[in-house]
């Protein structure tokens, strides 16, 4: 006879699962003492719940594993709630697991009673409410099993007081088999759809493949890598799909939509095949429907049914998971070349390299402009890096700049745009790969919401690396002001900011700060070279816009965002 709460580790033990972030309550306690015995789980005790979610988030990003993340029922509950939003936007596989008042006591308005799982079943891919501990080995198998196959998503586990307390019989079940009769991934593509598709691929004359973030889910980025070489397909990202190819191959164009890279979206634009990869086809992604990549012919393909035709029209859909459908047609397919394609797309590139920013604005010859800073950035990374970012302008200058050179090498809250998330990922991405850099790029905003997880990092020893962008002002919000309200700025600038030296150095990190361009480089350098936490602030003119690097003197005043 064991308690719930020992069988519940027992599972989790069996899931391998090697860390869990959390934050105790009362009910929780059955569980974190039986935590306490396992010597294979590490419990990371965070400053907040909400770290908890995003750092399982980047912990589960940066592996490929599944993250886990605890909290107490109530307020430590639904202190998750936007973190799991975050993994369900961005198909991320979690288990959260949440305490909750005895099941005598649902529904009377305890004290820290939540509906949790009514509260999370639209942002959720499935929930439990386990009210009986015999069911734990099932439950815990099964939502595993739900959170990483099919398309990713969160999957929460709710779990009473009492049910951890109560004594049961357990046998651990080696093969316990999964069979859920309404939840079947279709894995392999339609053979008939896969003879179509290698066809034209074969006869395109512009084709364009968009991997988006299905494709680093899947693993699949060295089929995609031999489908592009042996057709000689350029590439665009997404994105979360950032990294699904390096973006030094000559064959990768970078990140497309509204605030896309110029070859890339002039690309989409003159293709007249589309092959969408784990896409949304997301409103950044599109801009306006009605005028995306208008001469294709669009094949999508992804795992889950829900998002074919759901925002764009698929001429051509396939459902399967992207790593079996790409060995599928790689098998059908031989060697093409498409220099006339390739050439075009060089000549359109051209077109715009001299053209310069809209709205940029530095003031004076020292001023230090963001791009400075990625520059740079890309020039002291090592090899093995992981960036992860927050939401804003620093994130869109990372997506644009950041050269990513391998899968699951930059994380960030793509779908929820979630201020708060780049710091506490950035810890869950260091547990998932200690010998990695990992840079979490913040600006003056994001910052003060998720800095309390330097906390965690702190007492935990991550040599973590904080990239501050410091331009007093919520510079994505007061852009969009600029562009739809004509310029009245409400609510988006600091009249005082906090002296972020002090909160670095209370923190125990190395506290640098670059106000001048030519000071840039040599505090870069040392800023990456730390061996312990280090926080460099760079401050940047809150005149600086980030805008699509497409303008309408390309011909492409039809794009969203270039109006």
């Amino acid at each position: 006879m064991l308690p719930g709460a020992e069988i519940l580790v027992k599972c989790l033990e069996k899931e391998e699962v090697e860390v869990i972030f959390g934050y105790p309550g009362g009910a929780t306690l059955e569980i974190f003492d039986a935590l306490s015995n396992s010597s294979q789980i590490r419990h990371v005790l965070v400053r907040h719940e909400q770290g908890a979610a995003h750092a399982a988030s980047g912990y589960a990003r940066a592996s490929g594993k599944v993250g886990v993340c605890l909290a107490t029922s109530g307020p430590g509950a639904t202190n998750l709630v936007t973190g799991i939003a975050t993994a369900y936007m961005d198909s991320i596989p979690l288990v959260v697991l949440t305490g909750q008042v005895p099941t005598s006591m649902i529904g009377t308005d305890a004290f820290q009673e939540v509906d949790i799982t009514g509260i999370t079943d639209p942002i959720s891919k499935h929930n439990y409410l386990v009210k009986d501990a015999k069911e734990l080995s099932g439950v815990v198998k099964e939502a595993f099993y739900i959170a990483s196959s099919g398309r990713p998503g969160p999957v929460l586990i709710d779990l009473p007081r009492d049910v951890m307390a109560a004594l049961v019989e357990y046998k651990a079940e080696d093969k316990l088999t999964i069979d859920l009769r309404s939840y079947k991934p279709k894995v392999t593509g339609h053979a008939g759809q896969i003879k179509q598709i290698s066809e034209i691929l074969q006869k395109a004359k512009k084709p364009l493949i968009c991997a988006g973030g299905g494709v680093i889910s899947a693993d699949a980025s060295q089929e995609l890598i031999e489908l592009v070489e042996t057709l000689q397909i350029p590439v665009v990202n997404t994105m979360t799909g950032i990294g699904s190819i390096p973006l030094n191959h000559p064959l990768a164009l970078g990140m497309l939509g509204t605030y896309g890279v110029a070859k890339a979206n002039l690309a989409v634009q003159a293709c007249d095949l589309f092959i969408a990869l784990g896409m949304r086809f997301t409103d950044r992604v599109t801009g306006n429907v009605n005028k995306f990549a208008p001469n294709a012919t669009i094949i999508h393909i992804d795992i889950d049914t829900a998002e074919i035709g759901k925002n764009v029209r698929a001429d051509i859909p396939l459902v399967g998971d992207v790593k079996v459908v790409l060995n599928q047609l790689n098998n059908r397919l031989h060697k093409k070349e498409n220099p006339d394609w390739l050439d075009e797309i060089a000549k359109l590139e051209k077109k715009c390299s001299q053209l310069k920013e809209m709205n940029y604005e530095c003031e004076g010859i020292d001023c230090i402009s963001p791009r400075d800073v990625m520059t740079l950035l890309n020039k002291y990374l090592p090899a093995n890096s992981i960036v992860t970012t927050d939401v804003g302008q620093h994130q869109i200058w990372a997506a644009q700049m950041y050269d990513a050179r391998r899968p699951r090498s930059f994380i960030n809250s793509g779908g929820l745009g979630t201020m708060g998330y780049g710091i506490p990922a950035a810890v869950g991405a260091q547990f998932a790969c200690p010998e990695s850099t990992v840079v979490a790029v913040t600006g003056d905003g994001s910052f003060q919401m998720g800095m309390g997880e330097l906390g965690t990092a702190l007492e935990n020893d991550l040599p973590l690396k904080i990239l501050l962008l410091n331009n007093q002002t919520l510079g994505m919000v007061k852009q969009l002001q600029d562009h739809y309200c004509e310029g009245r700025h409400v609510a988006v600038h600091f009249k005082t900011n906090p002296e972020f030296h002090y909160i670095a150095r209370a923190y125990n990190a190395l506290s640098l700060k670059a106000q001048k361009k030519d000071e840039l480089e040599q505090k870069m350098e040392e800023f990456i070279n730390h061996k312990g936490i280090s926080v460099l602030e760079v401050i940047t003119s809150s005149k600086e816009n980030v805008y699509p690097m497409v303008l309408a003197g390309c011909g492409l005043d039809q794009l969203a965002g270039v109006e």
